[in-house]
């Protein structure tokens, strides 16, 4: 259907859907093209105002599907939920914008993936998604290379988001280097218009942001990018949390993981 706000958006008839899962589709003012969004809306919460929100950000070679189909991360939302240890809350799940291997959710010349995310998402479920209002709180999280948009997304934009977390995070753009296929990864760094610094996002806006975590794998690649940023981060004295768990650069990881970050995002 024609939107006041985007040309086109399509939203899933409620009787083909399952297991809470929602799928949007807009045509994105940033993007320039349409994009995808999964929205997980718990058992018995679509018609209750202003819940709270969830964006979480898929890594490199992923889309919208790839949090709730690889992770199963609604049916662990609704676990936590049912058993008290969570309140309700919306899970939104964008794709990246599917630039090449991934977007690292930069804006760039063309096509702005930061706005996608901050903008248009947001707008998006308010817009369509009966539970989400101009008044609920918002939080982003991402995997890998979602990580690092998570991370440098919630400190760049301390208005917007109220807390946010990173599991096995990338930490700074180079790092996609390792995940991209080698001779198109300079595609990415001559269209992004500035790569950023997770750490310098965070030092920018230290006076703003809210509570914040991360964590990885012990025998992840990324692990020690991740302890750097947590020994950085407590040299300038910036209050987080950051744990060592278990595992590895992997879904077996991030299917377990990513329930502190929702008991975290709770609790606040």
């Amino acid at each position: 259907m024609v939107s006041n706000n985007f040309f086109t958006e399509e939203l899933s008839d409620p009787r083909f859907e399952s297991n809470g899962l929602r799928y949007i589709t807009i045509k994105s003012t940033a993007l320039k093209s349409r994009g995808d969004i999964t929205v997980f809306v718990p058992a018995g919460e679509l018609l209750t105002k202003n819940l709270p929100v969830v964006i979480l950000l898929h890594g490199v070679y992923g889309s919208h599907w790839a949090w709730s189909s690889k992770a199963g991360v609604h049916l662990t939302a609704q676990k936590l939920i049912d058993s008290g240890q969570i309140k309700p809350m919306i899970l939104a799940m964008p794709s990246d914008g599917l630039f090449r291997d991934g977007s690292g959710y930069l804006n760039q010349n063309q096509t702005n993936y930061e706005d996608w995310i901050v903008q248009d998402v947001r707008l998006a479920l308010i817009n369509l998604i009966p539970s989400v209002s101009s008044e609920s709180v918002f939080f982003i999280s991402g995997l890998s290379m979602g990580g690092y948009g998570a991370l440098r997304l919630g400190a760049k934009y301390p208005q917007v988001f109220k807390s946010f977390s990173g599991l096995s995070s990338i930490t700074e753009f180079d790092q996609i280097g390792r995940f991209y296929e080698p001779e198109t990864f300079h595609e990415l760094a001559d269209a992004v218009i500035q790569p950023e610094s997770v750490l310098e996002n965070i030092l920018l806006n230290r006076e703003k942001i809210g509570p914040f975590r991360f964590d990885c794998g012990q025998d992840d690649e990324l692990i020690k990018a991740n302890r750097a940023l947590h020994t950085a981060l407590k040299k300038h004295g910036i209050t987080h949390v950051f744990e060592e768990l278990t595992g590895q650069h992997d879904w077996a990881y991030w299917e377990k993981a990513i329930g502190k970050s929702l008991i975290f995002f709770s609790s606040l």
